[in-house]
């Protein structure tokens, strides 16, 4: 089986996403948006999913242990016009309560990050919320540090279509 990879733990094993798994993509992110109480924030349709992957705008991975799919990461291949370098950006990831502390999600951060060194990235980078202390040390027991000085802006799809209706060329 191609999709599958083998861990270290033999009850644990990761699974590259397909088109196919659209679905269970937006069930994983639902999870995550109830646990960082954003459930209003979570959006994507499955459809939008499909599109992503089929692009090659974004990946996931779920892990399975014990035959149960208990675990997930959304990235995508990025870059740094500050450092020159091309990096891995997690923008989800997330694993149910009930198997958090067994080490499940330290194999597929080190997955994640022998991935992006595989794809001849330089980081891997993503963001964590303030408030979410059990995140914060897991990600600096795998030795992350916190960029601190940064907010994350952005335009949602009305403003968008705003501003650029405001651009004119002569």
């Amino acid at each position: 089986m191609k999709n599958f990879i083998s861990t270290e733990n033999a009850e644990y094993n990761l699974k590259i996403a397909t088109i196919e798994d659209a679905q269970l993509i937006i069930t994983f992110m639902k999870k995550l948006g109830t646990y960082q109480k954003m459930e209003e924030a979570i959006t994507a349709t499955p459809e939008r999913i499909k599109r992503l992957l089929k692009d090659k705008l974004g990946e996931a991975i779920f892990g399975i242990y014990k035959e149960k799919i208990i675990s997930f990461a959304y990235f995508h291949q990025k870059s740094s016009a500050f450092s020159g370098r091309k990096g891995l950006y997690i923008d989800a990831f997330f694993i149910d309560e009930c198997v958090r502390g067994k080490g499940l999600g330290k194999i597929m951060f080190q997955y994640l990050s022998k991935y992006a060194i595989d794809r001849e990235c330089e980081y891997l980078e993503w963001v964590c919320l303030g408030w979410n202390k059990q995140a914060i040390k897991f990600y600096e027991r795998q030795g992350s540090y916190c960029v601190d000085n940064l907010k994350i802006y952005r335009l949602s799809p009305d403003n968008l279509s705003l501003n650029a209706k405001k651009f004119t060329q002569n």
